[in-house]
């Protein structure tokens, strides 16, 4: 009798283990899903988790990243909006919900966002770098190109090798008039991009004003 009711505890031991390492590895399915490009698949994968476990932080997380990444904008914002509810301070979904926000057009709600962000996430956070791209896009689009400038400026601090950025520094700094910081800024775009059409004609715009 005592042999038999170890083994049921056992048995439910084993059950409790191997369903916490299921979801485990169903999250884990998620976010390899999403950083292979495979979006709709990240994203039915996390509605399951999200249906199973209300209140998983993660697997909201990885839904927002996926449905932008699937240029699905309004659901993004609807539910990394949610998601706040339950977690207003995790800074992964102010930052989403930033870009969901910025790919709608709503500057004035994304800038303030990603300055939330940036304010708050470490400055090893993986989108720190990014936010600040994405603060220079919306003073472009305002036509605050200074702003733009220390943005865009910031944000290739961090990651040097999105020859768009620089590109797209070389813009604000052109709009500046200042011409030889722009040169500096689309060559490094070119040097990783040679083919960027954009940094191409940005630099002989700027040769041509000196």
């Amino acid at each position: 009798m005592r042999n038999y009711v170890k083994k049921i505890v056992w048995c439910m031991c084993f059950a409790v283990l191997w369903s916490a390492y299921a979801q485990q590895a169903e999250h884990k399915d998620a976010l390899k899903l999403y950083n292979a490009d495979q979006y709709e698949e990240a994203i039915d994968v996390c509605e399951k988790e999200i249906a199973a476990n209300p209140e998983s932080l993660d697997s909201y997380c990885v839904l927002c990243w996926a449905l932008v990444a699937n240029k699905q904008y309004m659901a993004a914002e609807e539910r990394a909006s949610k998601a706040r509810e339950l977690f207003p301070y995790d800074v992964r979904l102010i930052e989403v919900l930033a870009e969901a926000k910025f790919y709608q057009g709503k500057n004035k709600e994304a800038l303030a966002l990603f300055q939330k962000y940036v304010s708050t996430a470490p400055e090893s956070a993986t989108r720190y770098g990014r936010a600040y791209f994405f603060m220079g896009e919306i003073y472009i689009r305002q036509a605050q190109y200074n702003h733009a400038d220390i943005a865009l400026t910031t944000s290739v601090r961090y990651d040097a090798m999105r020859f768009y950025w620089w590109s797209q520094l070389g813009y604000a700094r052109e709009m500046c008039k200042n011409y030889q910081t722009a040169i500096v800024a689309y060559d490094k775009a070119l040097s990783i991009n040679p083919s960027d059409y954009d940094s191409t004609r940005g630099k002989a715009r700027c040769e041509s004003h000196l």
